[in-house]
């Protein structure tokens, strides 16, 4: 995700914070300056805020670890203002497995709470609930509070959320799963209308959220119906076979040169009739930036893009495509290069399907 720094890798798993989380950040520090003009208040609400947030990672690590229990590898997790985001690969096929892998992330906040309520009932740290809020009371039972208010959140069926996943996943155990996403997808949007009902009347973070809901759910929608019209269709009907190739040799200044001649985005890098890698558009231009037209391609390329071939199907493939940094994927068929996919020629792909459709009715 862009503007975003990685700080940690833990359990094979890059972790990244967006820059927007440090403006959050700075204006927590600057409401509690304001309130108390107290160093210690403003050291303890940022405190707060960053155990907060590290229940916020290990909600995701709850995703991202059942996820790979089925086979299903998370990219990355990245802390925004609103909350934590867990980039799986795919979800998963199976409904059950879907209802599991949402499920388990509140799960981790309820098991949180719960050993912070043993945690201070054993020390005797327990103070009467009426007198705990987020912003007041022992710090232990603020946090254990959060994880009570995350978990709870978390399962409102306002998909793309965790409890409108688990939603959808049940949806789709007794009826076809794009009209089951689509299902889920309407109330997520009519839950986003209530949060931001309610963010005009009070919390305007509300309002935030309520774009995110909106929007998610919209796009998740139109994924599910993309893979539906998708479905049954091989690759080799889709993929470009016109298409431009560079050597490891090659300088970036050819690359250049293909790129504002044609259409072409990404050049597959090809030595020996193997592909060595893909020069994608954005990495063209850092390296040009950094080291000039002169500098080899091989240099700039980008090594781990995965491949497809001729004869599979447009719905696993499109999956790849939305799970990798590589936006353009070499197709193979019989151990040669063949073809290329891009995200741009499956749509347009679907455009002329829909079109013949609707001329053949």
């Amino acid at each position: 995700m862009p503007w975003s720094w990685k700080f940690a890798r833990i359990a094979g798993i890059d972790v990244y914070v967006h820059a927007t989380f440090f403006m959050l950040i700075a204006w927590i520090a600057l409401t509690y300056w304001r309130e108390s003009q107290s160093l210690e208040a403003v050291v303890e609400g940022v405190a707060f805020i960053l155990a907060l947030f590290a229940c916020v990672v290990v909600h995701e690590y709850g995703h991202a670890l059942t996820a790979r229990r089925y086979g299903i590898r998370t990219r990355d997790i990245t802390l925004l203002p609103i909350g934590g985001l867990a980039r799986l690969e795919r979800m998963p096929d199976v409904p059950i497995q879907e209802f599991w892998v949402a499920l388990a992330g509140p799960a981790v906040n309820v098991v949180l709470a719960v050993l912070l309520f043993g945690w201070l009932h054993a020390s005797g740290a327990w103070e009467s609930v009426s007198r705990v809020g987020v912003a007041t009371g022992a710090f232990a039972e603020r946090v254990m509070l959060a994880n009570v208010i995350l978990a709870v959140f978390n399962l409102l069926p306002a998909f793309p959320m965790d409890g409108g996943r688990a939603l959808r996943a049940l949806l789709a155990t007794r009826m076809e799963y794009t009209r089951a996403t689509q299902s889920a997808a309407a109330i997520g949007q009519g839950m986003a209308v209530l949060f931001g009902f309610l963010g005009l009347q009070s919390n305007p973070m509300l309002i935030f959220i309520a774009l995110f809901v909106w929007i998610g759910a919209g796009q998740e929608a139109s994924t599910a119906q993309m893979k539906s019209a998708l479905a049954g269709i091989p690759l080799r009907r889709a993929m470009l076979t016109h298409f431009r190739t560079l050597s490891p040799a090659s300088t970036l200044g050819e690359a250049i040169d293909l790129l504002l001649t044609g259409s072409q985005q990404d050049f597959p890098v090809v030595a020996d009739g193997r592909v060595e890698g893909m020069l994608t558009r954005s990495g063209l231009v850092k390296a040009v930036t950094r080291s000039g037209r002169d500098a080899s391609v091989a240099d700039a390329m980008t090594r781990q893009c995965p491949s497809a071939e001729a004869s599979e199907m447009l719905e696993a493939v499109l999956a790849r495509l939305q799970g990798r940094d590589c936006h353009t994927l070499p197709v193979y068929e019989r151990g040669g290069l063949v073809g290329l996919v891009t995200m741009d020629n499956v749509g347009e792909f679907l455009t002329i399907q829909a079109a013949e459709r609707r001329s053949s009715s």
